[in-house]
């Protein structure tokens, strides 16, 4: 299905209707990931037509191909939005042009490295923090 000029996606059901399968499974996991990682202060979204969670500042962002503005062609990019702040050990994302925000994107569900996401939200969560 694609999107009408000015079209406003209101929640995350009416995001999954007009997603591809493979785009919907890989916002579906990241969303469970984000949500059974983060605390209960945190809370989710629908910012820019895509899921955004937050607690005192932005913490990230899902991102699939299909919505618009996005600034990728194919997938789901998964962005932290403190990411130049964030002690990415593993080196799991991608630094690209933006100073701030720091990426991952996922081709498919099997890409997904639970354990990296959960050290980044964590770290993220205690930059959070630091806001309030």
């Amino acid at each position: 299905m694609s999107q009408k000029p000015g079209f406003k996606i209101q929640s995350v059901s009416q995001l999954y209707d007009i997603l591809p399968e493979n785009e919907r499974i890989i916002v579906d996991v990241l969303r469970n990931l984000i949500a059974n990682c983060l605390p209960e202060y945190c809370k989710e979204k629908i910012s820019y037509n895509v899921p955004f969670f937050y607690g005192n500042k932005g913490i990230c962002i899902i991102w699939p191909a299909t919505i618009p503005r996005g600034g990728i062609k194919s997938g789901v990019l998964l962005g932290f939005w403190y990411g130049h702040r964030l002690l990415d050990e593993d080196n799991y994302l991608i630094h690209g042009t933006n100073k701030q925000i720091y990426y991952k994107i996922f081709q498919s569900v099997e890409e997904i490295n639970a354990e990296a996401i959960v050290r980044l939200l964590k770290e993220a969560e205690r930059i959070d923090t630091l806001h309030s």
